[in-house]
């Protein structure tokens, strides 16, 4: 059974189709990639899953239960999380501190949320900058940040929107090997990255979505040399990032 299962997805903003009958699935202990092109609605897709949208159209599935219609609060709940592009931490208060915030979402009892929050900021590196004031955090600390709210969760099911984005090739690399440490955890992850080395690296199956429809599925050296995606997206850049 799929850990996580969307069928026939749809979402409409007025004239435009941003996601249109999509079939989705992440099993248990799976690390899947979904790229294209930007307004391609991948992050509408993951807006739809986490319950910030409800879709127009189409089921969603999380450990076979329906969670169409749920607020984003009580999915978390359920085991799936999610980071944002854009970071927002609370400025003023401490590393620990936003962190704490994510845990209370599945363990409500203060001390233990306490302790939850320790351990997940030490797990990503930020261990030493816990007092620190997240507006103090440099850009790869504050992504770490992101990563360290949605893990103090407890989700079996992650979903990352681009966590390297703005990062520097040093910076990409350390973030690489920490989602690989996250995911041997067993926490399956859905990402969504332009960095097509990482999603390369990463991923055991690549989605390809354009105009709001899936074109193309598969292993990251099928998707590398698949033309449709070649033409759509990639370009001889991305062919010669693939593994051989």
């Amino acid at each position: 059974m799929s850990l996580l299962a969307a069928r026939g997805l749809a979402k409409r903003f007025g004239g435009l189709q941003a996601v249109a009958g999509l079939d989705l699935t992440v099993a248990p202990r799976e690390m899947v990639g979904l790229i294209g092109p930007n307004g391609a609605g991948k992050t509408t897709v993951f807006h739809l899953l986490s319950g910030f949208l409800r879709p127009d159209a189409g089921e969603i599935a999380l450990a076979g239960r329906s969670i169409v219609g749920l607020p984003p609060h009580a999915i978390c709940r359920l085991g799936l999380a999610r980071t944002f592009q854009v970071v927002r931490p609370f400025p003023r208060m401490t590393v620990l501190e936003n962190v704490r915030v994510g845990a209370l979402a599945r363990y409500p009892r203060a001390t233990e949320a306490l302790d939850r929050a320790r351990a997940v900021v030490a797990r990503v590196g930020l261990g030493p900058r816990e007092r620190l004031a997240a507006a103090a955090l440099t850009l790869p600390e504050r992504k770490r940040l992101e990563l360290a709210r949605a893990l103090a969760t407890g989700p079996t099911l992650l979903l990352l929107d681009e966590v390297m984005a703005g990062l520097n090739p040093t910076e990409i690399e350390a973030i690489i090997e920490l989602i690989r440490r996250i995911h041997e955890s067993g926490v399956s992850i859905l990402l969504i990255e332009h960095n097509m080395r990482a999603v390369m690296a990463l991923s055991h199956r690549i989605v390809v979505l354009s105009f709001g429809e899936r074109i193309a599925e598969g292993a990251p050296a099928d998707i590398a040399n698949h033309p449709k995606v070649v033409e759509a997206y990639l370009g001889d850049e991305y062919v010669r990032a693939a593994p051989a």
